[in-house]
């Protein structure tokens, strides 16, 4: 993967979204949000643990984790999100981040290009404003990323 490449689970999404009319788009986000897993017990009810992503329209909370490994290319991240199930859209995005990032190592997940979000052709879909919140959501994980890759 090249700087500029999306990784093969994101750059696939990425090339249905695109492919999409902009009614299937929704239509897609509305499944990427559906399938968004639930918060894992450990984090239930302790949002205070959660770094809350301001940009988004609605309360939407994230949390990285870092699979520790003494081998560096063993090492996974995780992502967990909680949002509002009234809030489909924003969950979507979660949902694709979740679907497209997950588990994929420290490095894969540091070399996705800021303006991924942009490459999904949601701008014809949704608010820029939206589209916001999802570049800031990205912004926050890779930040976690490299706050635990180093510790």
């Amino acid at each position: 993967m090249t700087a500029t490449e999306l990784p093969g689970p994101l750059a696939e999404i990425a090339d249905d979204f695109r492919s999409a009319s902009n009614d299937l788009k929704l239509q897609l986000l509305l499944e990427f949000s559906d399938e968004l897993p639930a918060l894992p017990e450990r984090y239930a009810g302790q949002l205070d643990r959660l770094e809350r992503v301001d940009e988004c329209q609605t309360p939407l909370f994230l949390v990285v984790e870092v699979e520790q490994s003494s081998a560096a290319a063993e090492r996974r991240v995780h992502l967990f999100f909680d949002a509002p199930a009234e809030s489909p859209t924003t969950r979507g995005f979660a949902g694709i981040l979740h679907a497209g990032l997950d588990g994929l190592s420290p490095e894969e997940v540091l070399a996705v290009p800021d303006d991924a979000p942009m490459r999904f052709g949601l701008a014809e879909a949704v608010s820029p404003l939206r589209l916001r919140g999802m570049a800031a959501m990205l912004a926050r994980i890779k930040r976690q990323v490299r706050e635990k890759s180093a510790a």
